[in-house]
């Protein structure tokens, strides 16, 4: 029977992009075993209500537990801001959240001002208006539902007109505010880095959550000690889709993944 630190770390997001975070994890902790639940079928959880996305948490945790998962990084923002304290008071496994990095935003900032592209379940959480409050006095944060943007990503859609189009959108009236950071307040939206850079000036900072969780993820496996201590294993990395798992197989590109679509 294998030992606990030989179990895999559970992600699940609203779709694909929470695979940006597992890229980060995977590369800091490459001796780990992982398994993916990309719940396509509901994205975006953004627009949601609260009740459906606990719904929706619950049902991930669920089977990420019956798959053995030692640990579970809720690999998005809106469900961490929206769930996580529900899910850590229901269950015993450790739950590694994910909100976006404005305090991380708040210390790079020479101007105060900091725009916040981000879901609309995002921006009205209670969390993310405590994280908001907890700032610095002066610091002017300019908020930007991102509507439409998962969809698009959801499809595979990263260069496209219309992502382009979208961007421009939400981007420009925050330029104009004069922000010098920009944080992505989806796990989506890293895929988006390269369109933004073309859009937004040199002096602003884009800010994502991956390095951080990653290495919270880190911390607390070892704290716990059911961190895998092998080097050098052979590892398995399972992901799993709901809905279309080719987009899931282009965005990944890499032959030792087992991905595929799975009914839940």
């Amino acid at each position: 029977m294998n030992s606990t630190e030989d179990y895999p770390i559970g992600f699940f997001d609203s779709g694909i992009g929470g695979t940006s975070i597992w890229k980060e994890v995977h590369e800091l902790l490459p001796n780990e075993n992982t398994i993916y639940l990309a719940d396509s079928k509901n994205a975006p959880y953004g627009d949601k209500s609260k009740d459906k996305i606990i719904e929706y948490c619950i049902k991930n945790t669920e089977i990420l537990l019956n798959q053995n998962a030692k640990i579970i990084v809720v690999a998005c923002n809106t469900a961490t801001t929206n769930a996580i304290k529900i899910l850590r008071d229901r269950y015993t496994i450790p739950f590694i959240g994910i909100e976006p990095a404005i305090k991380l935003a708040s210390l790079v900032t020479k101007t105060n001002n900091i725009g916040v592209l981000a879901t609309r379940g995002t921006i009205q959480s209670d969390l993310f208006e405590k994280t908001s409050a907890s700032l610095k006095s002066g610091i002017k944060i300019i908020e930007q539902v991102g509507d439409g943007l998962v969809n698009l990503i959801e499809k595979g859609e990263l260069e496209s007109k219309e992502i382009e189009f979208l961007l421009k959108k939400y981007l420009n009236p925050m330029m104009e505010k004069n922000i010098d950071a920009l944080v992505l307040g989806c796990t989506h939206y890293p895929y988006l880095i390269p369109s933004i850079s073309r859009i937004v000036t040199n002096d602003i900072k884009i800010i994502d959550s991956g390095f951080a969780v990653a290495r919270q993820t880190k911390n607390v496996l070892h704290k716990l000690n059911i961190a895998q201590t092998k080097e050098d294993c052979k590892t398995t990395h399972k992901f799993y889709s709901n809905k279309d798992s080719n987009v899931l197989t282009r965005l990944l590109n890499n032959d030792h993944l087992e991905i595929l679509s799975k009914e839940f």
